[in-house]
């Protein structure tokens, strides 16, 4: 069987919220990403799909979140993503410090990683998250989205994702077949010192990087942990190429489901963790202008037809928006200057 074509890296990754107003305030206005689309899940429609994303939802940008409030607090452990990791230009970890000081975030000490500065903390849920200052390339894909955060220190998409997995070994079999190549080992720092964390790079620029780490901590999911990451094939015949991979390993993925912005396949690799595979086409733009993305809530296909019994269940919610009066005397200030 002929190899498929490699992932160019992570497309998204999904996880679990409690509060849908304060998973909103924190992922938009502190940590300045764009609310690209505002909808259900799917499977649940009584809950929010939230996608947080770069300005115009760049594959490998988007961080999406189903606030499920009566769901109790997770653990994140083995079979787990553990840590997502975002991209952040080279000098703007000061920036990030001072502003998680403003916004009351809890955050860690920096730890060096593969000749990188990581910037460890905790969304109001629980859920590990992390800023890798790295220099960002002239011709990167992503677009900075600037309404919180200036574009010299902004979010740009994925860096990594970090598997927590009883036996490594299979997962990165598995993720060879999938296109990525193992680039460097090292021992971990921070909440699992000593253990031999492994890495494995992508085809693509971002969200190319995956680690693997060996734990024998019980996971539990609920608030504060990740329901799924995605992983791009770009196309429909990239996709039932890698599907066939998968299942020649012995895994079980569906057949592809169509999610509205994306085509889907999911399977759970050999420890437990959802994967799921993602097409680039047809984009979070493709029900909304670009200029409106995330102003209204979509309800996909035949959802609308639902749509005054659905909004009826679901809590309501307000976009964070910049202060105007705060943005004009910031730059009556730099005036002043």
């Amino acid at each position: 069987m002929a190899d498929p074509n490699p992932t160019p890296g992570i497309h998204h990754v999904t996880c679990i919220a409690g509060d849908p107003q304060r998973n909103l305030d924190f992922w938009v206005e502190t940590l300045g990403l764009r609310l690209v689309k505002r909808s259900i899940n799917q499977d649940d429609p009584g809950t929010y799909h939230f996608f947080f994303a770069d300005a115009e939802g760049t594959p490998g940008t988007s961080m999406t979140f189903f606030p499920w409030e009566n769901m109790s607090q997770g653990k994140v452990g083995s079979g787990q993503v553990a840590r997502t990791a975002f991209r952040v230009p080279e000098g703007s970890l000061d920036y990030w410090e001072a502003r998680f000081e403003e916004y009351d975030v809890d955050y860690a000490e920096r730890v060096e990683r593969f000749g990188e500065t990581v910037l460890p903390f905790r969304d109001p849920d629980g859920l590990p998250v992390e800023l890798v200052a790295v220099e960002i390339p002239e011709d990167d894909p992503t677009v900075p989205w600037t309404e919180f955060v200036p574009t010299e220190h902004a979010i740009r998409g994925f860096h990594s994702v970090t598997l927590w997995l009883t036996d490594p070994q299979p997962t990165q079999k598995l993720l060879r077949t999938m296109g990525l190549k193992e680039v460097g080992t090292e021992e971990s720092q921070g909440d699992t010192p000593g253990d031999q964390r492994t890495r494995f790079q992508a085809a693509g620029s971002v969200g190319q990087y995956v680690d693997t780490l060996p734990t024998v901590e019980a996971s539990r999911q609920g608030h504060g942990t990740v329901h799924h990451v995605a992983f791009q094939t770009p196309t429909d015949d990239e996709q039932a190429e890698m599907r066939k991979a998968v299942r020649s390993m012995g895994l079980r993925p569906t057949q592809q489901i169509d999610r509205h912005w994306f085509r889907s396949v999911y399977f759970r690799e050999f420890d437990g963790v959802l994967f799921e595979l993602a097409t680039k086409d047809p984009g979070y733009a493709s029900d909304e202008l670009l200029e409106d993305l995330g102003g209204r809530l979509v309800l996909p296909g035949e959802f609308e037809d639902r749509r005054e019994q659905i909004e009826a269940g679901l809590a309501d919610v307000t976009i964070p928006e910049p202060d105007a009066d705060a943005d004009a005397e910031a730059a009556g200030a730099e005036r002043d200057d």
